[in-house]
């Protein structure tokens, strides 16, 4: 059995799903391992609870584990990942009937700080930073679901527009124009909030 916490980081994610489908259980922990931090992160943009975004996590893993045997190799095993995720999320605000207008508690957790501004050493810059945070946060989570979606897997995952659109299974034109009209209305929730912003 090969001893993945000597792994080269070199290896692929492909490489190691192909050795977990050839039977190798430890695998896939290398996977999960790999990628907890960032679905977390992801959960957490479009949700805006820790504790539901844990949950997503989980059961993104739990999810990806039981159809290994469909990966195909298609598509890259971040953007399968990134779409169970996405998954997840929907299926949880259907049942849960989470709106739009949720607002978001500002998170110390790790994980949260994909949206963290940069800290500075004044404590007064450093507050100031922590409030525009705060409000870029229920910015982007009073967006509705499939805006919400763009907007964190571009903004925050750094995704391109076709690992979008493979992402959430939806054409190349509808990611561009669902990204457009997510950053106009964040832009416009923002100015009402008091924070300048470019023009879109």
């Amino acid at each position: 059995m090969f001893d993945w916490s000597c792994m080269d980081t070199a290896t692929s994610d492909e490489q190691i799903v192909e050795s977990a489908l050839s039977g190798d259980v430890d695998a896939f922990g290398e996977i999960v391992r790999r990628w907890e931090r960032r679905i977390y992160a992801l959960a957490y943009g479009i949700l805006g609870r820790e504790e539901d975004a844990r949950d997503v996590a989980q059961e993104t893993f739990i999810a990806a584990f039981r159809n290994l045997g469909n990966f195909r190799g298609e598509a890259k095993v971040s953007s399968w990942l990134h779409r169970i995720a996405v998954n997840q999320c929907i299926t949880r605000q259907r049942r849960a009937g989470v709106r739009a207008e949720t607002s978001l508690e500002y998170e110390e957790a790790e994980g949260g700080r994909q949206f963290a501004a940069p800290f500075h050493n004044s404590p007064l810059k450093r507050a100031e930073e922590r409030e525009r945070t705060e409000v870029v946060r229920k910015a982007v989570t009073a967006l509705p679901p499939e805006l919400r979606e763009v907007i964190v897997l571009k903004e925050f995952e750094d995704l391109t527009f076709q690992e979008i659109a493979d992402t959430l299974d939806i054409p190349l034109s509808t990611v561009k124009s669902r990204l457009y009209t997510a950053l106009k209305q964040l832009r416009m929730r923002l100015e009402k909030y008091g924070v300048e912003v470019a023009h879109v």
